[in-house]
């Protein structure tokens, strides 16, 4: 062998030796977890004369199909789990995640069986949460992902997002997990259920922001399976911009308050703020948008049976801004960003509007927030500020329709938010 040969061969072995460490480097750095995908649980309430709304399906020994939409690509996977109202454990027998096929088919190859400490099963304690193992799939942002499962035999639905804009199927009984195709799937439900964030092993770069509130974060009246929320057209927004390192996830409760808990739409934002935001992994900012019950409910009539609106508790503008300062002290503790979004319109009463009114002239004018978001101004009619526009109304005269929720995304400061995030 010639000196020149003897080089070249010692460099390409040196070059070689440099490839593979650094692939092992790679390999054994820290996984960087954000999360992808979330949702917020309310607790069902406990009667034994729920009207049909409240009335939970059926899944003992059955499977349970739930479709997400992550909002993050990632390299592997984690589900998170939650059993926080439950008074009995929550029994898994079997739980796959695979590429949804459409309504409630999976894809035939590419899933993967999740695990908990290398088990199948899992038995997650009352009033107790649960990472999984780390799945290896890639998880692609946009793409829905069905994640079925195979429920334990005694298992009854003790909370749940009540209002998830997304079917969820539930089979005849048996493990149907692995099952491509939807025939298994007769029953329908527009709930999400016990699996509360998806999680994915992400570039370190990414983050995820966070939108809090009550149903107009939450969706409501917005096109059912078709992702028209704000937060979908904010992530959207972001993709389109190019943008492919941070994730949107909606917390919004319908009927939500900040400063009380309610018998059906859950605990009060100040409340759940902690769990259902400051603990989601790669948060680093929030959007909070919640005020509008807190001002309606008092004059909400009295309801025997079941009161979803109970208590009727009148608030102060004043009363609504101690609830933002605490929210506020608690994300900066926190080290997380959080902006302010105004109240939209209602058509309210004189005396309520005045409550909003005041209410938002103190988010837009007291730099209490890192920013603010201007849903007010982005909705409201210039002829009738206390009203919708029409093209924005769902009809209803409260919540948007899908322009509405596409004008209050366009209203997001993206690059103030999106600078909070990166500090």
């Amino acid at each position: 062998m010639t000196i020149r040969s003897l080089a070249a061969a010692c460099g390409a072995a040196l070059l070689c030796q440099f490839a593979v460490s650094s692939t092992a480097a790679a390999a054994d750095a820290p996984a960087h977890w954000v999360t992808a995908w979330a949702t917020a649980l309310q607790p069902i309430p406990q009667r034994s004369d729920l009207p049909p709304l409240y009335r939970a399906p059926e899944v003992a020994g059955r499977t349970v199909r739930q479709i997400v939409y992550p909002t993050l690509s990632g390299r592997s996977a984690r589900i998170h789990l939650s059993n926080e109202y439950g008074k009995t454990p929550l029994v898994i027998e079997d739980l796959r995640i695979a590429r949804s096929a459409g309504g409630a088919a999976a894809s035939a190859s590419g899933g993967a069986r999740v695990t908990f400490n290398g088990k199948s099963a899992v038995s997650v304690q009352p009033g107790r949460e649960l990472d999984s193992d780390p799945i290896a799939m890639d998880i692609n942002e946009g793409a829905p992902y069905a994640i079925s499962a195979f429920m334990g035999p005694e298992q009854r639905i003790a909370a749940w997002h009540r209002v998830a804009n997304q079917l969820s199927y539930v089979s005849g009984p048996g493990n149907h997990t692995a099952d491509s195709g939807a025939e298994a799937f007769r029953g329908r439900f527009t709930q999400y259920v016990w699996t509360t964030a998806l999680s994915v092993d992400a570039a370190p770069e990414a983050t995820a922001i966070a939108a809090i509130g009550d149903s107009i974060t939450d969706g409501m009246r917005s096109s059912m399976n078709q992702n028209r929320r704000w937060p979908d057209a904010l992530a959207r927004r972001l993709a389109a911009s190019g943008n492919r390192s941070t994730a949107v996830v909606n917390l919004g409760i319908s009927g939500n308050r900040l400063l009380n808990d309610s018998p059906c739409y859950g605990d009060a934002l100040m409340t759940r703020f902690g769990r259902d935001v400051l603990e989601r992994p790669g948060v680093k900012a929030v959007v909070v948008l919640i005020g509008i019950n807190d001002i309606n409910f008092a004059a909400m009539p009295a309801r025997s049976g079941l009161d979803c609106d109970y208590p009727h508790a009148s608030v102060t503008a004043a009363d609504l801004i101690a609830g933002y300062q605490r929210v506020i002290a608690a994300a900066r503790h926190a080290g997380v960003k959080v902006f302010g979004g105004t109240l939209t319109p209602a058509s309210l009463p004189p005396q309520r509007e005045d409550i909003r009114f005041a209410v938002n002239e103190w988010i837009r004018s007291s730099h209490a927030f890192d920013g603010v978001v201007d849903f007010d101004a982005a909705l409201r009619d210039p002829a009738q500020p206390d009203r919708l526009q029409g093209k924005f109304d769902s009809g209803d005269h409260i919540h948007p329709g899908d322009a509405g929720y596409a004008a209050m995304a366009g209203a997001v400061p993206v690059e103030a938010l999106l600078s909070s995030v990166r500090r």
